[in-house]
């Protein structure tokens, strides 16, 4: 069997080098102000607030828990994971009815769930949500 050659000081350099720079490439998808954990859209039930918070035609972005509460002009509630479906990034902003993700721009529609810009191209993930004495309740078995 061969000998295997040791590596030149110019390839060891070569890979000095570059570490930084893929170590700037994963900063780059984490989330402002948050080390490296994301937090995930509800596993229980969750009280989100009174019913009449969210309009017909609007939404309404529970930052705390990942979620996002849409109402259609009929009535009917939709809710939404908050967690980016391209890096899992926390969606932060609602502007009307359309989510902005901070990390890298996805846009989604937030009474469909839809991607409307890219880079996702999975759509949110639906949760249940139900309208109980007033209070909208969403997460699983909700």
């Amino acid at each position: 069997m061969p000998a295997r050659p040791s590596a030149s000081r110019r390839t060891v350099l070569r890979g000095a080098a570059v570490a930084p720079v893929a170590g700037l490439g994963l900063a780059a998808c984490s989330v402002p102000g948050q080390s490296g954990s994301v937090t995930a859209a509800p596993t229980a039930p969750v009280d989100l607030g009174a019913e009449n918070e969210v309009a017909k035609g609007g939404a309404k972005l529970y930052r705390d828990h990942n979620v996002v509460v849409s109402r259609d002009g009929n009535g009917a509630l939709k809710a939404y994971s908050t967690i980016c479906t391209h890096a899992g990034c926390p969606i932060n902003k609602l502007q009307g009815t359309t989510l902005v993700c901070p990390c890298h721009g996805s846009q989604f529609d937030a009474v469909t769930g839809k991607v409307v810009q890219s880079p996702a191209t999975e759509p949110l993930t639906e949760l249940p949500v139900k309208a109980t004495n007033g209070r909208i309740i969403a997460g699983p078995a909700a």
